[in-house]
């Protein structure tokens, strides 16, 4: 079965680089918000089975892109693991109890939460066009992390840094945690269907580089050699945004199959530093999109020149904005696809 994005991402390089974009199943599109209205929350739609379905195919069904990525939150997993997790109207994200006060074994365990996101993909699976890739994910510990110990996100996640260095055995136990449910779901989430994940790392640029080492780079070892183990084969893309200067050796260490590059990374850089033959994702800046007209064709141009020899799947260096005009969309299609 012809499905370039998959092909891409196991190392084979594709005469018109596939694309999907990151929240590509989200705020921008009339029909996510008018579906999202109707469930009433986030956390309503994205455990309605039905609902989360509809929200994930709704990008391939308009634009047709290569990939479909799985609806639903990295957040997920705290919610497994025993924390109350609500979205408040113009907030975001709440975590109860907050693990800077409270122990992670503490937390009564509950994998049932899980249910729908597995029921979500099989939906999918069965929706799916033939050539169309279907993508899961996961957040990575660190990221997955910071939520948990502060109940929150935050701009610099000082207090879940100061707590890893504090107590850095409380805090690796939440780490063995996530990474203990982080393969389950996502073994589980292949199982079900999906055809290749992807582990999101948001955070993983705030830390300093021993912190990075122990915190990024061995938790995300652990899940992939934990998942290949369970699922062999599993193709794995890693996405540790702000890294900088760490990217080739996240890329060695931790036995990801692809790259996905942050929009702060000079592509052509990349492609010089990191492994040979390596697939890589991204990185067109989301505000070049939302921008569009010359500004965006440059930006495309400078990504698909960077990587004249390497397999490329083209996304974007982080999530699609919410406010991003749909023809600006169409044209990023129509420039990547040579149309």
């Amino acid at each position: 079965m012809n499905k370039p994005l998959l092909a891409a991402l196991k190392g084979v390089r594709q005469p018109v680089p596939p694309i999907w974009l990151m929240r590509q199943a989200g705020r921008y599109l009339p029909e996510y918000r008018a579906l999202r209205a109707e469930k009433g929350g986030f956390l309503a739609l994205a455990t309605d089975p039905v609902a989360a379905a509809e929200v994930t195919v709704q990008p391939i069904r308009r634009f047709g892109f290569d990939g479909a990525i799985l609806f639903s939150d990295i957040l997920m997993v705290p919610w497994a693991l025993g924390q109350d997790l609500t979205f408040g109207p113009g907030e975001g994200p709440r975590l109860m109890p907050p693990l800077v006060d409270h122990a992670v074994d503490a937390l009564v365990r509950t994998p049932a939460r899980l249910d729908p996101v597995y029921a979500t993909v099989a939906r999918v699976a069965a929706a799916l066009p033939p050539t169309t890739t279907f993508l899961g994910f996961a957040g990575s510990p660190w990221t997955v992390a910071t939520y948990m110990v502060a109940g929150q996100g935050s701009k610099d996640q000082s207090e879940t840094r100061a707590f890893a260095y504090r107590d850095p055995a409380a805090f690796g136990a939440i780490i063995d945690a996530i990474v203990a449910t982080t393969i389950d779901y996502l073994a589980r989430q292949i199982e079900a269907g999906v055809e290749a994940v992807q582990l999101f790392d948001s955070w993983a640029g705030s830390l300093s580089p021993a912190q990075f080492e122990r915190w990024v780079i061995a938790p995300n070892a652990a899940i992939v050699a934990g998942l290949r183990a369970r699922c062999p084969g599993a193709c794995i893309i890693g996405f540790p945004k702000g890294i900088g200067g760490k990217l080739p050796a996240y890329a060695r260490e931790t036995g990801v199959d692809a790259i996905g590059l942050d929009e702060t990374v000079d592509p052509a850089w990349a492609d010089a530093v990191l492994p040979e033959g390596m697939p890589v994702q991204g990185n067109l800046d989301p505000l070049a999109l939302f921008a569009g007209g010359a500004a965006l064709d440059d930006g495309i141009d400078r990504v698909l020149a960077a990587f004249p020899d390497r397999p490329h799947v083209f996304n974007l260096g982080h999530g699609i904005g919410q406010h991003t005009p749909i023809a600006h969309v169409e044209q990023l299609l129509a420039r990547v696809r040579g149309a």
